[in-house]
């Protein structure tokens, strides 16, 4: 389990470093160095690779000496194939702007070899429930092609097409040819959100942002502008057409002649392996059947800890929009807690509704409904405003934190985070909940009023509402879970939601916490008194009952109780 979280850790840091260059590149641009900032990121980039190296040997060792941890081995293993994607499209990215990129074509069965490639991608829409149907016309034909970096360019264009169409969005790879058969036109369409017209004119520039944030996906800005430069090296062209809220629609025109190419472009030797794409992108194939593996394995795990853990452990929703990150989370945490999972703001606020929660962490960005407006929902609730809530975010700049706070979060983790680290955030603010419980339960009714009007928050004023409500009613025996909710204009679960997370109680045990406090006012204030009577003035109908409460309550029957207190 420890190098599972080393390689999302790695992940993580690999981001910010990508980051951190592009930041550096962005301040290059106008300066003489900017061959040497090429150079600095390609020395970066393999550097990285030799530990990613090191880590696949190490995965492949452990594999064989304790198989039964494949799931985690396979997870592994994804994220490190991620990553060296991302490193080699910064090594052709740089070796195109310094004018390193070569062309190597080689003869084959052209149409099989592009619809091997899509074929591959095709997991990646079915997580997205996408329809995505592939149309080459005609169905075999040979022609010259560098096989590696057609499939960079399909890759970018079919996952680019994913990320900007909603789910059960519809996506579309044609591929034809031209009527002297020299030429392939490569078309992939979707009726995503489209392109606006004031980002069209960036589309092919190096880094440029696009709309990743309003989508909740990731982008690292170089896909689209390697794409057109494979493109222009295969001596052909790249278009496109879009409009708003209807889609977009790329263009690729290939010459597959072999006049087309110089000599030394040629490859004679060997011909085009349709095999390639399967393990040029095997990391969605291998994605979608870690899932399955992650969630049989905690499935199998899931009723064993529930057997072990205590009745009392607190229940967190877990909300984040990456399956793996999502299952590992929860595999780790359910050790010490009860965990429910959601991978969109959506699905959260039906099981906040569904469940009797502790604290809520969600990530930030995500499809559908980000954490953002998920913790606005909640924080604008009145039934569910008092959960905690933790954001976990890989965006650095501190306006997004500022923007988490002053919308309600009640903390902040920057990406990439140790468990350790997230747990301590966890248990302080479970703590603190639990030191304000204690404190009430220890109060009388006149300092828990005192302190709830004190305070200005909504916690706050919702307690001392449910205080005066229980002081106008603490002598009727009628008023029970029910009427008390109406008069808090509250359901039932509502109420039972938000007094157990400020007091620790039921409703029927803050009834009876405040029949208590009562109680022991009236002792202390008065004498003579007589047990039925006290009963009697604070809701009880039986004697024998409230001294039954009254015991397991201070330990001691009233008559003893009374005769201690007024010695």
């Amino acid at each position: 389990m420890g190098l599972t979280l080393i390689i999302i850790i790695l992940v993580s840091s690999l981001s910010l470093l990508f980051y951190g260059s592009r930041w550096l590149y962005r301040r290059s641009v106008n300066m003489k160095n900017k061959l040497e900032m090429g150079r600095l990121f390609t020395n970066i980039t393999h550097e990285v690779l030799t530990p990613l190296t090191i880590l696949s040997s190490s995965i492949e060792m452990m594999r064989e000496q304790s198989p039964q941890n494949s799931s985690y081995y396979d997870m592994m293993e994804l994220n490190i194939m991620r990553i060296t994607r991302l490193l080699q499209q910064i090594l052709e990215a740089n070796k195109s702007q310094s004018g390193d990129l070569k062309l190597l074509v080689s003869n084959g069965n052209v149409m099989d070899y592009i619809r091997k490639t899509s074929i591959c991608v095709k997991p990646l829409m079915i997580k997205r429930n996408q329809q995505f149907s592939i149309t080459c016309q005609p169905q075999s034909m040979l022609g010259w092609i560098d096989p590696d970096k057609l499939d960079k360019m399909i890759y970018n264009l079919l996952s680019n097409a994913s990320k900007y169409t909603e789910e059960g969005g519809k996506i579309v790879l044609e591929v034809k040819t031209n009527s002297t058969y020299d030429h392939i036109i490569i078309k992939v369409k979707d009726n995503g959100s489209g392109i606006p017209k004031a980002r069209q004119k960036h589309l092919f520039e190096r880094f440029y942002d696009g709309d990743y944030r309003q989508h909740q996906t990731f982008g690292t800005g170089l896909g689209l502008a390697l794409t057109r430069d494979l493109v222009l090296l295969h001596n052909g062209q790249i278009s496109f057409e879009s409009e708003e809220g209807k889609g977009t629609t790329f263009t690729i025109v290939l010459p597959i002649n072999k006049e087309s190419f110089a000599p030394s472009q040629i490859d004679e030797e060997h011909t085009i392996q349709v095999k390639m794409p399967e393990r040029n992108i095997i990391d969605y194939q291998q994605m979608i059947e870690n899932d399955q593996l992650m969630e049989t394995v905690i499935s199998e795990e899931d009723g064993q800890i529930e057997e072990e853990q205590n009745e009392e452990a607190h229940k967190l929703l877990v909300v984040e929009d990456s399956t793996e990150l999502l299952l590992l989370m929860k595999q780790l945490l359910q050790r010490q807690y009860k965990v429910v999972t959601a991978m969109n703001g959506c699905e959260a606020i039906e099981q906040v509704k569904s469940h009797d929660l502790d604290l809520i962490i969600s990530d930030v960005m995500m499809p559908e409904m980000d954490g953002y407006k998920f913790t606005e929902w909640l924080k604008s609730s009145p039934d569910y405003q008092h959960l905690p809530i933790i954001l976990l975010t890989a965006k650095t700049q501190d306006a997004d934190h500022e923007k988490a706070l002053r919308i309600g979060a009640d903390d902040y983790v920057k990406k990439p985070f140790k468990m350790g680290d997230l747990r301590l955030r966890i248990n302080n603010i479970i703590g603190n909940r639990q030191r304000i419980q204690r404190e009430f339960s220890n109060q009388t009714i006149e300092e828990t009023v005192n302190h709830a009007g004190a305070e200005n928050n909504a916690e706050h004023k919702f307690l001392q509402k449910a205080i005066d409500c229980m002081r106008q009613h603490i002598d009727d025996a009628d008023y029970d879970r029910e009427a008390f909710a109406e008069e808090m204009g509250m359901s039932s679960s509502s109420l039972y939601n938000k007094l157990r997370s400020i007091t620790g109680m039921s409703v029927g045990g803050f009834i009876r916490d405040m029949r208590m406090k009562e109680v022991r006012r009236i002792i202390d204030d008065e004498e003579d008194l007589r047990v039925s009577d006290l009963a009697y003035r604070v809701g009880f109908k039986d004697p024998k009952y409230f001294a039954t409460i009254f015991k397991k309550t201070f330990g001691m029957q009233p008559t003893e109780y009374i005769k201690s207190r007024q010695r």
